[in-house]
């Protein structure tokens, strides 16, 4: 593990590389799982403000799963995550642009309606956020869906935390990025 600041990061999210591909994985991530994407307490009431103007965005289910069960759910552990069309297969975010998946909280922000761009953890996948309450814990969450998108971070040798630089950003700010990418490169040159 890496200590930035009250973080730590797991070693794979440095050293494993990855960019999405979705024109292979078709946006799988948004379609399969055990539950929705996990929501922070804070984007609860952000999710209800911007509904009325992320509905024109989403498909005819996703609507009817928001209007049933609300913005947000809780899953069987307890936490909030989006909502899932047919309990656990598509987010009830999720629109379709040429056969992909895309969200439609993220098309709503493109094009201006709101401004805020998707949930963080959905921003941060393949990373994820364990939560304790003096720190976090980053952790690369490997999931076979994703092959591709390891592939072209191969090819492309780009590492998972350069991927995330703008959503790590987002999350934790443009200071504490700086430091992990110094701290990064303290154990490449440790390495030698």
């Amino acid at each position: 593990m890496i200590e930035v600041g009250s973080v730590l990061v797991h070693e794979d999210v440095i050293k494993q590389n990855f960019v999405c591909n979705l024109n292979k994985c078709k946006g799988a991530c948004c379609l399969e799982g055990d539950s929705g994407a996990p929501l922070e307490a804070a984007e609860l009431d952000i999710l209800k403000e911007i509904y009325p103007k992320v509905k024109p965005y989403m498909t005819a289910k996703g609507i009817t799963t928001i209007e049933r069960e609300g913005t947000h759910v809780t899953d069987f552990e307890g936490d909030y995550t989006t909502p899932c069309v047919d309990t656990n297969k598509e987010c009830a975010y999720v629109t379709w642009e040429n056969g992909i998946t895309k969200c439609a909280i993220e098309k709503a922000y493109e094009e201006g309606a709101i401004n805020w761009k998707k949930p963080i953890s959905c921003h941060l996948y393949p990373i994820r956020i364990t939560k304790y309450p003096e720190f976090d814990v980053l952790h690369y969450d490997r999931w076979s869906i994703c092959s591709p998108a390891c592939s072209f971070g191969d090819q492309l040798k780009v590492s998972v935390h350069q991927f995330l630089k703008g959503p790590l950003t987002r999350k934790y700010g443009a200071e504490w990025y700086a430091e992990l990418e110094e701290a990064v490169e303290y154990i490449k040159n440790s390495d030698i």
